[in-house]
């Protein structure tokens, strides 16, 4: 054998040592692996467990609007907390009321959730008009909820979905037939730690 072939020999099996050693440094134990999916699933049973604890207190304290709440996977929706009359995004008196009920029951049992306020339009004007008054009237929601009701800020954020075809209650309808098209809905992305 050729001392090249044997350097080559050589430096392979060092290389497959190094490899072989290396690889092995990257698998877990079982006991560490069913450890961790064990803590995922408890972590998944708890927040499923503050999701439909918070949306059963939704459904108490908001029977009275006839508000619809549906509770989703990871997420609960409060449809319909606030109608906003044809190109407006001032919020009107009855809708305060169930703002202020849900920020009571937020700040109550579920102070560190996360909100999203979705602001919708009717499709009467541009695309790129409802766009910005859907933030407008999500905007509005926000603010109250913030300045009004004691939200933190960094708890509730805005999102227009303007007159999105997919998203509207009654698709086409505007001016007094669109009015379910002109609202804004709350969206609890992460139920938090149930105090």
């Amino acid at each position: 054998m050729s001392n090249k072939v044997y350097r080559t020999l050589c430096l392979s099996v060092v290389v497959a040592a190094a490899v072989a050693s290396t690889g092995c440094t990257n698998y877990v134990k079982r006991s560490e692996f069913d450890a961790a999916i064990t803590k995922l699933q408890n972590t998944d049973q708890g927040l499923q467990q503050q999701i439909d604890s918070l949306s059963q207190d939704m459904k108490t304290h908001f029977a009275q609007y006839d508000t619809e709440i549906t509770a989703m996977q990871g997420r609960i929706q409060v449809d319909d907390v606030a109608h906003f009359a044809f190109n407006q995004a001032t919020l009107q008196d009855q809708d305060k009321a169930k703002l202020d009920e849900f920020a009571k029951i937020m700040r109550a049992h579920h102070s560190d959730a996360l909100v999203t306020v979705e602001g919708f339009a009717d499709p009467a004007g541009s695309a790129a008009y409802n766009k910005r008054l859907g933030m407008e009237r999500a905007k509005a929601v926000r603010n109250y909820l913030v300045d009004q009701d004691g939200m933190a800020a960094s708890q509730v954020r805005a999102v227009s979905y303007g007159e999105a075809r997919n998203r509207q209650v009654k698709p086409g309808a505007t001016r007094a037939a669109g009015a379910p098209n002109r609202r804004a809905t709350l969206v609890i992305d992460f139920a938090g730690n149930a105090s």
